[in-house]
């Protein structure tokens, strides 16, 4: 029998899943999987159960639904002061991770080059080998995950078709600010190249406010940004993802869409543009709900003597080991936590490229978008595996 694809055959089972099976099998608290244990806003579930039975229920339009679109344009515009046309320059996707696949289809053919930032989403490098790109890593050194701007001049280059942004970023909780984003307008410019702007964590930032890379001079025409429903309103099983793109780009967008899933659920659809018209009041108390629960559980590592990164936005924070890892690596050592300690974390080794230079082994990152109450049973179970 023929072999099915090698890559894909290759690919290991994710560490996220394996810490998952083990967080089941050893009863542990879950901090690896990055979504809230707390169900989103009841008034946008109850438009969605509503919208379930009004009998709309066939195939939305390829973009997305009129009002979406139309809301997601607002969304750009209340936020960050940018005019996005509904009807051209909005696509509805199913899921962020969907829509970053339609980007990446959108500009790159096998061949060019792809600029990414480590440490990165485990999913960029997967879909940009099967799509005949070869990635380009630039490394960000902890604690600060400031931007190497030699590094980053020498991975830009003639085969140069695209970057991959991250901001709020996954795992380190970095916020790009205004400096490190004009250095990569910048580049972008001169090499003619596009930006892939993944900002699902946009209204999750408690230091630094979010800017997009779309908003800086030139940025309009080259940038296409990715927003989650599941993020912003901590529905992560809807799947429910937008792109903001110029209609060049998302026309294009919207036939690797159309290949890939078509339309995303029309009642989803609806409930998502209810929640994106809600009032500044809901995303402040979103981001000042995560960050009660990024101290409640920074400052629980720190009595336990862990060293934190700074974590201006996301659902993570990383933790340094190196005082309690007593010669284990970050694997070894999150494998010991779900099983001495009860609790999962995800050893951050894993959100490097395998075939790059040696990740770093003392760091591991957990999420805070849990309850309280959970976030504390886990420092008790730490403390007292640890003691």
């Amino acid at each position: 029998m023929k072999t099915p694809n090698q890559y894909l055959a290759s690919l290991p089972t994710t560490i996220f899943t394996i810490m998952s099976q083990l967080a089941v099998k050893h009863g542990a608290i879950n901090l690896g999987q990055g979504f809230p244990d707390t169900e989103g806003p009841q008034d946008i579930i109850q438009v969605a159960e509503e919208a379930l039975r009004d009998g709309r229920n066939q195939y939305a339009p390829l973009t997305g639904l009129p009002e979406l679109r139309e809301a997601v344009a607002a969304s750009n515009r209340r936020f960050y002061g940018l005019e996005v046309d509904p009807a051209t320059e909005v696509v509805v996707t199913s899921g962020a991770t969907e829509a970053l696949a339609a980007c990446l289809m959108a500009v790159v053919e096998p061949g060019d080059e792809v600029v990414v930032i480590e440490p990165l989403y485990d999913t960029y490098l997967p879909a940009l080998k099967l799509l005949g790109a070869v990635p380009r890593c630039v490394r960000l050194a902890p604690p600060h995950w400031s931007v190497p701007e030699a590094e980053l001049r020498a991975a830009f280059g003639p085969k140069t078709k695209a970057i991959m942004l991250n901001s709020p970023m996954n795992p380190s909780g970095k916020v790009f600010v205004r400096e490190e984003l004009e250095l990569i307008a910048e580049l972008v410019r001169e090499h003619d190249a596009y930006a892939i702007c993944d900002e699902v964590y946009e209204h999750l930032t408690f230091h630094v406010k979010h800017l997009p890379l779309m908003t800086l001079p030139g940025m309009r025409e080259r940038c296409m940004r990715i927003g989650s429903a599941g993020k912003s309103f901590s529905l992560t099983g809807w799947k429910v993802g937008y792109v903001t793109a110029p209609a060049a780009l998302a026309s294009v967008v919207a036939k690797a869409h159309q290949v890939m899933v078509f339309a995303t659920a029309p009642n989803l659809q609806r409930a998502v543009a209810y929640g994106l018209n809600k009032d500044d009041s809901y995303y402040q108390g979103l981001s000042t709900q995560m960050k009660t629960q990024r101290d409640l559980l920074r400052d629980g590592l720190h009595r336990l003597g862990f060293e934190t990164l700074p974590a201006d936005g996301s659902y993570f924070i990383v933790a340094d080991i190196s005082r309690h890892a007593a010669g284990r690596n970050d694997v070894e050592f999150a494998r010991w936590l779900v099983e001495h300690a009860g609790v999962a974390t995800i050893p951050v080794s894993a959100f490097y490229d395998p075939q790059g230079d040696a990740a770093p082994q003392n760091l591991i990152r957990f999420a805070f978008c849990k309850k309280p109450e959970i976030l504390q049973e886990a420092l008790k179970r730490l403390e007292k595996a640890l003691s």
